[in-house]
């Protein structure tokens, strides 16, 4: 007969008991943190190796950065982006991704405007793209397109639809250079309404608080008309350049105007020195 043997007594389950530390997070909650996670994991192109339509493309934005830079000043409370990719949603980062990194049709939606402003950030952080969702939520307070001839339709008829319901930019500027043509668009409600243009054809920005006008010059070796603000006394706001160049040229004013005086001065002193001759005073 087989010895019997002392039966195995279950082991006691352990009790899980959630950490007072851990709350449970609502589903909605866990759904954009989650979404959050997945927007940060993507590579997200910076550029999609296309150039600008044209050169004037490329100097329009550089000068346009400048002045915006020279009239606001040097302060770090906002943030300018010229030819920036703008990335808003997962689904619209995928579709970045696959058009540049893969060619893959069709284009995305929307990749960056020309130039764009957002007030309110710290503009001394490195970006080399606009994460919305890395910048608070933030969207551009300000939107300047130039039109080109494969992005006329674009700019002048969908971007105003798609500034306003989806960014909510309070202000959009386009510019046609082959036709001279420029507009603006401020937010009302969630309805953009058409800026009208004062006497000079200058359309008024609340966000920048100057006009955003055309100026006919040279600007980097090329006589163009150029997109240039104006301040509220409808003064051009120069660029650095020029601000020197304003300076020097007020700095040889003032010494022409002292070289003139002095030479006035001498020459009324030896007036008054021949009058005293003639009276027979020598001195």
């Amino acid at each position: 007969m087989p010895a019997k043997t002392a039966p195995v007594k279950p082991r006691p389950r352990k009790r899980t008991t959630k950490h007072p530390s851990e709350p449970v997070l609502p589903a909605e909650l866990r759904e954009v943190l989650e979404s959050l996670e997945r927007l940060r994991r993507l590579n997200l192109p910076e550029e999609d190796g296309e150039p600008l339509e044209t050169d004037y493309h490329r100097v329009q934005i550089a000068l346009l950065d400048e002045v915006v830079r020279q009239h606001l000043g040097d302060t770090n409370d906002y943030f300018c982006g010229g030819n920036m990719f703008i990335y808003y949603s997962y689904e619209q980062a995928l579709e970045v991704i696959g058009y540049v990194k893969e060619r893959k049709p069709p284009q995305p939606r929307y990749k960056g405007p020309d130039f764009c402003l957002v007030k309110g950030v710290d503009g001394t952080k490195p970006r080399g793209k606009w994460e919305v969702w890395e910048e608070g939520g933030r969207y551009p307070d300000l939107i300047v397109e130039i039109t080109s001839s494969s992005t006329e339709k674009k700019d002048k008829e969908e971007n105003p639809k798609f500034y306003a319901t989806v960014f909510h930019t309070p202000e959009y500027f386009w510019y046609d250079p082959f036709k001279g043509e420029l507009r603006g668009y401020r937010l009302v409600g969630s309805e953009y309404e058409l800026i009208v243009p004062n006497e000079q054809g200058w359309l008024w920005s609340q966000v920048l608080g100057a006009y955003v006008g055309l100026w006919d010059g040279v600007w980097q070796g090329r006589r163009y008309r150029w997109v240039r603000l104006y301040d509220a006394e409808g003064r051009l706001v120069p660029t650095q350049a020029e601000r020197e160049r304003q300076r020097a040229e007020q700095e040889r004013q003032r010494a022409e105007q002292e070289r003139q005086r002095a030479e006035q001065a001498e020459a009324e002193l030896e007036r008054l020195k021949a009058k005293l001759r003639e009276l027979g005073v020598e001195l």
